[in-house]
């Protein structure tokens, strides 16, 4: 791994660079310890971290379609048909054919699924709410003011040229 101080950034930029790698590991750790302590969301095979995105996108926003589900997780069409004809064999999507264009399939979670995958959340959430309770109050406040920067990040992100770095 490169050393971010070799890259012969500016120091402002060297900075904003330093806090970019520890957000990331930060949030890394975060959701990996969630993930070894609340397991996978649905029983069977263990799912790949794209066939959970979409599985959390069609929750989210069920009756979508694949075009729409591509375009929300920065994946192919053809790379989500991929995995909604897996997800469809396992019984944990269901594809309807939409009433004004048949040619294309609307996304709804089984309702096995989407009761599995609403406590999955709900246990993930209780877990993090729990590790907060530890945090001394100001580390809680300053979460909490964080959240909307963090989500004005990911939007940020959205509108990233994949591979393109600024």
């Amino acid at each position: 791994m490169t050393e971010i101080s070799s890259l012969g950034l500016r120091p402002e930029r060297e900075r904003e660079t330093e806090l970019a790698a520890r957000l990331l590991e930060a949030l890394g750790r975060v959701r990996r310890r969630t993930r070894r302590l609340v397991g996978a969301p649905l029983d069977g095979p263990p799912l790949a971290p794209a066939q959970v995105e979409l599985i959390r996108h069609v929750r989210r926003d069920p009756g979508c379609t694949v075009t729409e589900a591509a375009a929300a997780l920065g994946l192919a069409p053809n790379t989500v048909s991929t995995l909604v004809g897996t997800l469809s064999r396992h019984g944990h999507l269901e594809r309807t054919p939409d009433s004004t264009d048949r040619r294309s399939v609307r996304l709804t979670l089984t309702l096995t699924a989407q009761d599995r995958v609403e406590r999955w959340r709900d246990h993930r959430a209780i877990l993090i709410a729990s590790a907060l309770d530890q945090l001394p109050p100001a580390d809680r406040a300053a979460i909490s003011q964080a959240l909307g920067s963090l989500e004005r990040l990911a939007d940020a992100l959205d509108g990233e040229v994949e591979g393109e770095i600024r």
